[in-house]
């Protein structure tokens, strides 16, 4: 190998190299090391300056008395409020009254520091500064609960550093303003705890059905973990997590030394026990009407982003007490008849046919299993039809003591029977619609003429498709029980409908009202002699016919309706002043094995309401003049079985009379237990009553009367007659 030397020249080129470049690594690392001095000097005079503009700010005045902006909430006719939308409910409860267990649970979890800190955590922000900067986003907080308060308060959720340095100022002007405990108080009242809880109390509520200084340990310890994540942990939505989130408080709790080992255990094994009551209706106490109420201001314009955030107070024209009564008598009464599938429903419409306000609406038994609303759903109205047909033939004239046939009688190749085969033969007319004889039925729009029926029901307001023959006349078609309520309103209010609404007036969070109800229109559709016919009719359906069970102890009139094979089964009634419409069924249309008619479910459920809603207005009376009605024999109430079906029809048992009103009104009412041991009594009796019964004549022997309707000479009432205004 051959050696190269180098010569001197050479050695001290490469030395003078290797120095030069040690001399700019030296520079450059100089000179990030003075500017990472320099950037940290800034950043902590940054911080020296920001604490101190902190530190000077003012005091936020009047803040002990303070509310934020009210979010929109619906309220009752009475002023309860009936939902809250989304954002803030400010429910008050004292520091004295909440547990010290819960204190200690809060700020374990959420703010050990608090006590310590003027508002806001440097430590805890530097930390989260890191991790946000590592990760390139907002990962991580460092929210005080005072901090916490501030953006309940003043501020949006948005993840912004805008958004969190506003936060830092308006913490420490709070801190600056109120004592820790007030600070502490303030944010226990207003922080948001999911499923629809605001406030620590309103928490307790509901999900325990307790006052918060009833809770026990780990029931206090589940709600100091929700704010968090409100949705998440809310145990009605996952009670797996909530049970974890709480383990995990009661963790912090034991660690800082705030209850011992011993308790620890025993709270984290501990059963949750949550609240039975349905949790939908502690937020939203009416909540198919709701949907209404929504429905109702997207027509007039409001979006649903301006109704949720918009910060608007709408009264609505409902009646909180009646609607607490349809919701409770829906469930009663179907339970007590044994109607407890998800299947089985049920539905009410209430309106006042004076002014239109509508007073109660549920459509359906349970909102958090199904949001179908069934006001509004079309279905068979069966026997609850009739009173169309009835109203037609008093247009045209025919008086309601004016005899018909009750026998059969075929119709083009269309037989109807009376239910049980059972046929009285000639009867006033006021009685055939008291006992809803089908057959009666079919000879009327026989009578008066397919044509005159559908044409009254139309000016009636229903919509609905209705074929033009005569089996309508036992309800064959569909109806919304929305419009066949709405129509019964023309009874109760001298020939005159009106348009049920939802709305009273929206007033904006600084109370300038910016829609208000207009005056109802009205429209004359009957003549005020049949509504007054009708309603004397009607009353005697109540009195001594199908209907007995809704009887309410004051003046009131309705219908019961029943469809083939008990599918569908409605009750529609009322009073000078409300108009209520409840029908029960299956969702599927299928057969209903419980044999659920209108004069049983229907009625009780309609009785209930009633008696809430109609309470206002004590015994108010029809205004109207007496209508006779001759030949009148009343009945004993007729057992529940003995309710006209849309094919069939029965009659109360003629064997007592009746008592008279003041001896009945004496007398308990019957309670649901009653009518259904004596609709199972007497299944078994019809039974064998039918197997005894003589054949049905051949359909070729039944021949319509040529003069169905015979006319009685009585008296004239006393009533002018009226040409419907759609009609003239």
């Amino acid at each position: 190998m051959v050696k190269i030397k180098r010569t001197d020249s050479e050695t001290s080129a490469k030395a003078a190299a290797r120095k030069n470049m040690i001399k700019k690594e030296n520079k450059f690392f100089k000179a990030v090391k003075i500017t990472c001095i320099l950037s940290v000097a800034f950043v902590l005079a940054g911080c020296v300056s920001f604490n101190l503009y902190l530190s000077s700010l003012p005091p936020i005045e009047n803040l002990n008395g303070f509310k934020p902006n009210i979010v929109t909430k619906f309220h009752a006719h009475d002023g309860e409020i009936i939902k809250t939308f989304t954002a803030y409910t400010y429910s008050r409860v004292e520091m004295k009254d909440v547990p010290q267990d819960f204190i200690n649970a809060l700020i374990a979890t959420e703010d050990k520091n608090f006590y310590k800190h003027h508002g806001y955590d440097i430590y805890g922000l530097a930390r989260s500064t890191v991790q946000n900067l590592l990760a390139r986003k907002l990962v991580q907080g460092a929210s005080t609960i005072t901090q916490q308060l501030a953006r309940i308060l003043f501020l949006s959720n948005e993840k912004t550093f805008d958004r969190k340095l506003k936060e830092l100022v308006i913490a420490a002007r709070i801190e600056k303003t109120i004592s820790k405990d007030q600070i502490l108080e303030m944010y226990m009242n207003n922080v948001y705890l999911g499923s629809g809880a605001y406030g620590v109390e309103g928490a307790a509520e509901i999900y325990f059905n307790k006052r918060l200084k009833q809770l026990t340990l780990p029931e206090l310890a589940l709600i100091a973990g929700l704010p968090q994540a409100p949705s998440v942990y809310s145990p009605f939505n996952n009670l797996d997590l909530a049970i974890q989130r709480r383990n995990q408080v009661l963790l912090r709790m034991y660690k800082m030394k705030f209850i011992t080992k011993e308790q620890y255990e025993k709270a984290k094994e501990a059963k949750v026990k949550l609240s039975t009551m349905p949790r939908y209706y502690t937020t939203n106490k009416a909540p198919y009407f709701c949907d209404l109420v929504l429905a109702e201001l997207e027509k007039l314009g409001f979006d649903e982003t301006d109704i949720s955030q918009g910060g608007y107070k709408v009264v609505t024209t409902l009646d909180y007490n009646a609607q607490k009564a349809a919701n409770e008598a829906i469930i009663k009464n179907m339970n007590a008849y044994g109607l407890k599938g998800k299947n089985q429903q049920a539905a009410v419409f209430s309106f006042s046919p004076v002014d239109g306000r509508i007073l109660a609406y549920a459509g359906g038994k349970d909102y958090t299993q199904s949001q179908y609303d069934r006001v509004q759903a079309i279905r068979p109205a069966g026997s609850a039809f009739k009173p169309f047909v009835y109203a037609a033939a008093i247009e045209k004239g025919i008086n309601p003591n004016d005899l018909i046939e009750d026998a059969p009688v075929t119709l083009g190749g269309w037989s109807p029977h009376n239910y049980g085969n059972k046929y009285r033969g000639k009867i006033p007319l006021h009685k055939a619609l008291m006992v809803s004889s089908n057959v009666c039925a079919a000879r009327l729009i026989k009578e008066v003429g397919i044509r005159s029926v559908i044409q009254i029901v139309r000016v009636l307001g229903i919509t609905t498709p209705l074929e033009y023959d005569y089996t309508i006349a036992l309800g064959s078609n569909g109806t919304k029980l929305y419009e066949i309520t709405r129509a019964y309103g023309a009874f109760a209010n001298g020939g005159y409908i009106v348009e049920p609404y939802a709305i009273e007036s929206v007033e904006t969070s600084r109370g300038k009202v910016v829609y208000r109800a207009p005056q109802v229109r009205k429209s004359h559709q009957l003549s005020y002699n049949t509504a007054a016919v009708m309603t004397a009719m009607l009353k005697n359906v109540i009195k001594g016919g199908t209907g007995a069970a809704a009887n309410i102890g004051k003046p009131a009139a309705g219908k019961t309706g029943t469809t083939d094979d008990y599918k569908d089964a409605s009750f529609i009634g009322y009073t000078p002043n409300v108009v209520t419409g409840v029908w029960v069924g299956n969702d599927d249309n299928t057969i209903n094995t419980k044999s659920v008619q209108g004069g049983t479910v229907p009625a009780l459920i309609w009785r209930d309401i009633m008696k809430v809603a109609t309470a206002p207005y004590k015994n108010a009376d029809f205004d109207y003049p007496e209508v006779q009605l001759l030949d009148v024999k009343p009945k004993a109430a007729p057992k529940p079985e003995e309710e006209e079906v849309q094919e069939q029809t029965e009659t109360p048992p003629e064997t007592q009379p009746q008592e008279n009103d003041k001896e009945k009104e004496s007398k308990p009412a019957k309670t649901p237990a009653d009518i259904i041991k004596n609709f199972k009594q007497n299944q078994e009796e019809k039974a064998k009553q039918q197997q005894e019964q003589a054949p049905v004549p051949p359909a070729a022997q039944q021949t319509p009367s040529q003069q169905p309707i015979q006319q009685v000479q009585t008296a004239p009432v006393p009533i002018p007659m009226a040409v419907p205004e759609s009609l003239h």
